[in-house]
């Protein structure tokens, strides 16, 4: 910790970030199990001839698309995102964790640019009542999910440029 007050307030947001991260990795990694059993015992239900679980296709798609999601906020925060750093490796260090806060910022941007659209999207999902051909579930609310957990990566992104910023990488 720092005698700074400010620089305290942002350790503690931070940290708190981090949290909320791990949390949503946690739920996606319970989510991955539930949707694989799901598919498991579709699979040995048609294996036994008494048909799948219906619509298990539909919380597939849904599910994979909020695990992903759910992953990119800590993916993130861990520096796990794929990155290409051989042109880089003899500048000195000053010099690459400023280039890395750039890049952070310009994922954090993109991240943003996704976010927004997928809001756009689940607004519209919702405004047309769009929902699954089998169950009929609606699709707006699991297309806002992902917006917002795709903001929160662009705030994830945005903290880590921070720190790179701030010389702590």
């Amino acid at each position: 910790m720092s005698d700074n007050p400010a620089a305290a307030d942002s350790e503690t947001g931070l940290r708190l970030l981090d949290r909320l991260a791990r949390l949503l990795a946690l739920f996606g990694g319970a989510l991955a199990v539930c949707l694989a059993l799901l598919v498991s015992t579709s699979i040995t239900l048609r294996a036994l001839g008494l048909g799948g679980v219906r619509g298990d296709f539909e919380f597939v798609q849904m599910g994979v698309a909020l695990i992903v999601f759910a992953f990119m906020p800590w993916c993130q925060a861990r520096r796990g995102n794929v990155m290409v750093d051989s042109f880089t490796t003899r500048l000195p260090p000053r010099f690459q964790a400023a280039l890395d806060a750039i890049w952070e910022v310009v994922f954090a941007a993109m991240m943003a640019l996704i976010a927004w659209r997928l809001g756009a999207g689940a607004r519209e999902a919702a405004q047309s009542s769009t929902t699954t051909m089998v169950l009929l579930l609606p699709i707006a609310p699991a297309i806002g999910a992902c917006a917002v957990l795709a903001g929160f990566t662009a705030l994830i992104a945005l903290a880590m440029a921070l720190v790179r910023f701030r010389g702590r990488a």
